[in-house]
């Protein structure tokens, strides 16, 4: 198991905690992180309480749940005190805004404040803007972009997602909170382990609505109401908005291909984390998305593990019925392991937030 000396495998179990905890719905995910980590959710209240805050660097592989563990701290914690900064869809954001003339002063004007770099700032907006091929987007770029968008900010825990993204850029990411003037903070890499048949499946799987354009999974994210389709021989869901009228999901072109397209990136994330694991002076937490099944009963509690959802259909009716069981998939290392659901991941994160920020 990957760096069980250092991050050995996360318990969930606790004796005496026997309520079965619907984790997909608000108030039972509540009930279920206050018996799980009521004491540490405490903890973490009264450090931001006290005026505190902290970086965390979230490092994983593409689709490894980088904003879903930050979306159940901030549903803990309070949206007031914790942001999740994605450089992917701020450089999007980015792009948008620039089309606009004022705006694209506004950005000019504060680049030339705040950017330094050996190319120039209409030379870097041009290979942003793709015009110039010759000249490569600096990382100094990027950082002057990130600390722009946390200037809106009023001061917060942040959880970036999206940097360092490239091996050069581990070491800007080491002085990144004296760059953005968080000097006091804390700053801590997070790294998800999650196998690359989790993410692959993910996508093979995952449909949306045509009309409301709500994402779901065909076998991870199931519907109330699921149909048949007899001359393709396939299962499809029905949207669950009642606008939409049981509208079929579909799947986006090109997930049936799965990690293919993206095989080479995941590389990449593979040598990150293992370039961060070399660093000394930060804090490193290690999340694992998965159990091995040998493990699983001493370490997990049954609904913690991600159901995988398959269908029967009547074929007098075309009746369809959903049904469910733990999802096994092998990991990197081809063990066998349950996939384990979000809640349980963000447990192990907020206990060893805890350790990290010494509390």
């Amino acid at each position: 198991m990957k760096y069980e000396k250092e991050f050995p495998l996360f318990k969930s179990k606790i004796k005496g905690v026997d309520e079965k905890f619907n984790l997909f719905d608000l108030e039972g995910r509540k009930r279920y992180f206050e018996a799980k980590a009521g004491e540490d959710i405490k903890k973490l209240k009264r450090y931001f309480d006290d005026g505190n805050t902290f970086i965390a660097y979230m490092l994983g592989k593409k689709n490894s749940g980088k904003g879903t563990y930050t979306k159940l701290l901030m549903e803990l914690l309070g949206k007031d005190r914790i942001e999740h900064v994605s450089v992917g869809d701020m450089v999007r954001s980015v792009h948008s805004d620039i089309k606009d003339e004022s705006r694209k002063k506004e950005l000019i004007e504060y680049l030339e404040k705040n950017y330094r770099g050996y190319i120039s700032v209409t030379e870097a907006i041009d290979a942003f803007l793709d015009k110039s091929q010759e000249k490569l987007l600096p990382t100094e770029f990027i950082l002057a972009l990130v600390k722009k968008e946390i200037d809106k900010l009023n001061k917060k825990t942040l959880f970036l997602d999206g940097f360092p993204r490239d091996l050069d850029q581990v070491s800007y990411s080491l002085y990144f909170r004296d760059l953005i003037d968080y000097r006091e903070d804390n700053d801590i890499f997070v790294l998800i382990d999650i196998p690359e048949s989790v993410i692959d499946a993910r996508m093979k799987s995952r449909v949306v609505c045509p009309k409301c354009h709500t994402p779901r999974n065909l076998k991870l994210f199931t519907t109330k109401e699921v149909g048949y389709d007899k001359e393709k021989s396939q299962y499809y869901l029905k949207c669950d908005n009642p606008d939409c009228n049981n509208e079929r999901m579909i799947g986006k072109e090109g997930d049936d291909l799965g990690i293919e397209p993206i095989r080479k990136r995941l590389e990449l994330d593979n040598k990150l984390a293992e370039k961060v694991f070399l660093l000394h002076g930060i804090p490193r937490i290690f999340l694992r998305n998965a159990v091995p099944v040998n493990m699983a009963k001493t370490h997990v509690d049954d609904y913690e593990i991600t159901p995988e959802y398959y269908y029967e259909h009547d074929e007098n009716t075309n009746e369809v019925m959903t049904k469910e069981k733990p999802w096994i998939v092998k990991d990197d290392e081809g063990v066998e392991v349950y996939s384990l659901q979000a809640p349980p991941v963000a447990v192990s994160l907020i206990k060893q937030l805890v350790k990290a920020l010494g509390l």
